[in-house]
């Protein structure tokens, strides 16, 4: 299995205590649903791309986005310290179920983006998961355009078309369009008094 057929369900931030727990670190809306995890795939910091299969022992939720980790076989503080920032991985087969009105980001692209008002704009390209905020990069007019994905903006995905649905604010297109005021309005060389 490869990066390319799995989604990212976290990392492992440090071990905790002396008999093999870490701490880890979900990016998941539910970790509830996570609870009776089999394995994961885990991907250790000192060979990336590389994924090995983890039997997980036991998942205990201390938040809404970490939990304590057991896997099976790892008994000790020293067996758990290489594991520290390691990434954990599920297979894509294995994504939850979604709302119909909802999508995953790695469904979605290469779909048309449609705006309500626009129409036709280009084609999603990627997304980036910013700290504020995810945003969708699409490439427009030839020039990359970041939509934040807010339920305001981005309406729904149709699966059968390929089509993302969006209703842009006014302005947004041009604020990649038009070229910044303050290299307008720089000179073209400098001049000494």
């Amino acid at each position: 299995m490869t990066l390319d057929d799995c989604y990212e369900l976290g990392s492992v931030v440090k071990p905790h205590g002396l008999k093999g727990f870490v701490v880890a670190a979900f990016d998941v809306d539910n970790l509830d649903d996570y609870r009776k995890l089999k394995s994961v795939l885990v991907e250790l910091p000192t060979a990336p791309g590389k994924l090995t299969d983890y039997a997980v022992e036991k998942l205990q939720p201390q938040s809404d986005a970490r939990a304590l980790l057991k896997f099976k076989g790892i008994d000790r503080i020293e067996d758990a310290e290489p594991l520290r920032n390691a990434k954990l991985w599920r297979p894509l087969t294995e994504l939850p179920n979604l709302a119909k009105d909802q999508f995953y980001f790695h469904d979605v692209v290469g779909y048309l983006v449609v705006d309500e008002q626009l129409g036709e704009l280009g084609t999603v390209e990627t997304f980036y998961e910013l700290p504020q905020q995810d945003v969708l990069s699409m490439r427009y007019k030839g020039v990359e355009v970041l939509i934040p994905v807010v339920d305001e903006l981005v309406k729904q995905a149709d699966q059968a078309a390929r089509k993302l649905f969006v209703n842009l604010p006014e302005g947004l297109l041009d604020v990649y369009l038009t070229p910044a005021s303050r290299e307008r309005d720089e000179p073209d060389e400098f001049v000494e008094p």
